[in-house]
């Protein structure tokens, strides 16, 4: 699932950190404490003395009195060495005490806390030259994963404004900084305004509650109206069906079939008959019988066949749904994106389902759906049974790309 978009920005936070750090290297070095002279070098290891005398070229014979030996070399003494000012109180503590114990490990460890010290107090400030053709390429990688032209260079456009200028501390990781900011403009570009279905249903004061399903032919309209079916007896409503697709043949056997698993009324008439009036047999029979929900089939249909989508506005007037929903696959890519927009001219849209999520392998329509209609996406199907149907939360985009 989403594993191209997923598989671009990790490419893109790969080259944005191997662009950085040679930066950091470079300064680290520059700070890095000079040399000692050789002179002056600690010696770290106690010589080994020899194991037998060494015994040097013998003198004539007029002289020779005795083999000269030489001595194995006495052990060298180790200066103690002036506790650098950088050196925090606690480490000096540290370090007093090494130097009762282990003096000939004192300066080297001195040395080393005192590299570490300076290199964590290096900063890198992100400059327009680190991540413009970087910037250029994320643009590009997104529409690759089905994301919207306008939408991509939105992204682009407020990752560059987040990350020029940004100061990174030495020590803190790139990867991380940057997967930061890239959840950051994603969540901020799905943002929207959220609806309670749960919640609207109950403050509702003139039963029933009606919900008209809407969207093209095969994206599982039917499918999703029992699994949110199901997904509303668990919470204790009382749902009843129209058969308003009186345009597709067998439409109503399948329809008929959920709802005999579920326990679910169907309100039904003929094929050809008038589907507004159907639903408009069901909203009275729900409200006579106390019924909480009542959700409204209709026929799949192309946003260009002019006719059936004039037949929807009728819908739509004579029901006056309360949820518009629209069903669609998340894999169509653009495609789904430019149905939705004219769904939503003609009939008008509150909320999205997005079928088969989890074979969506680009990942990019979700992002693009929410950033350009602005409309909530209120579940997600999972999978092909009735409890497979998830309440959607943009968090949920954010793990599959970012982790």
């Amino acid at each position: 699932m989403f594993e191209l978009l997923k598989k671009k920005l990790s490419g893109f936070a790969e080259k944005f950190r191997k662009k950085v750090e040679p930066a950091e290297e470079k300064k680290e070095t520059l700070i890095q404490e000079p040399a000692e002279e050789p002179a002056r070098k600690p010696v770290l290891e106690e010589p080994t003395p020899p194991k037998k005398p060494v015994v040097v070229r013998k003198k004539p014979k007029a002289l020779q009195e005795k083999p000269e030996v030489v001595e194995a070399p006495k052990e060298a003494e180790v200066e103690e060495i002036a506790e650098p000012e950088e050196i925090a109180e606690e480490e000096a503590e540290e370090i007093a005490e090494v130097s009762e114990e282990k003096p000939r490990e004192l300066k080297a460890k001195v040395s080393k806390l005192g590299r570490l010290k300076k290199a964590i107090g290096v900063e890198i400030t992100i400059s327009e030259s680190d991540v413009k053709d970087l910037l250029w390429e994320l643009e590009l990688s997104l529409l690759e994963a089905d994301v919207e032209q306008t939408t991509a260079e939105e992204i682009s456009r407020d990752l560059r404004q987040r990350l020029v200028g940004k100061k990174i501390r030495g020590g803190q990781d790139i990867d991380s900084v940057l997967k930061g900011e890239i959840k950051s403009v994603l969540a901020a570009i799905m943002e929207t305004e959220g609806i309670n279905l749960e919640k609207e249903i109950r403050a509702k004061k003139e039963k029933p509650y009606r919900i008209l399903f809407l969207g093209p032919n095969g994206a599982g309209k039917t499918t999703t109206m029992a699994k949110l079916t199901y997904w509303l007896q668990e919470k204790g409503f009382k749902v009843i069906w129209s058969a308003s697709d009186t345009f597709r043949a067998a439409s109503i056997e399948q329809l008929e079939k959920h709802a005999s698993n579920l326990k679910v009324r169907v309100v039904k008439h003929s094929y050809g008959a008038d589907p507004a009036a159907v639903a408009f047999d069901a909203i009275k029979t729900a409200q006579s019988r106390g019924i909480d929900v009542v959700m409204i089939d209709s026929a799949g249909r192309q946003e260009t066949n002019r006719n059936l989508m004039q037949e929807l506005q009728k819908i739509v007037k004579v029901t006056q749904p309360d949820l518009r929903l629209y069903v669609g696959e998340a894999f169509t890519g653009q495609a789904l994106l430019q149905q939705a927009q004219e769904y939503d001219k003609v009939a008008g849209v509150d909320a999205f389902v997005l079928t088969k999520i989890d074979c969506d392998a680009k990942g990019g329509t979700t992002i693009s759906l929410l950033y350009k209609l602005k409309k909530p996406i209120l579940f997600v199907g999972v999978g092909q049974e009735y409890p497979d149907l998830e309440k959607f939360d943009p968090e949920f985009v954010l793990k599959q790309v970012i982790g």
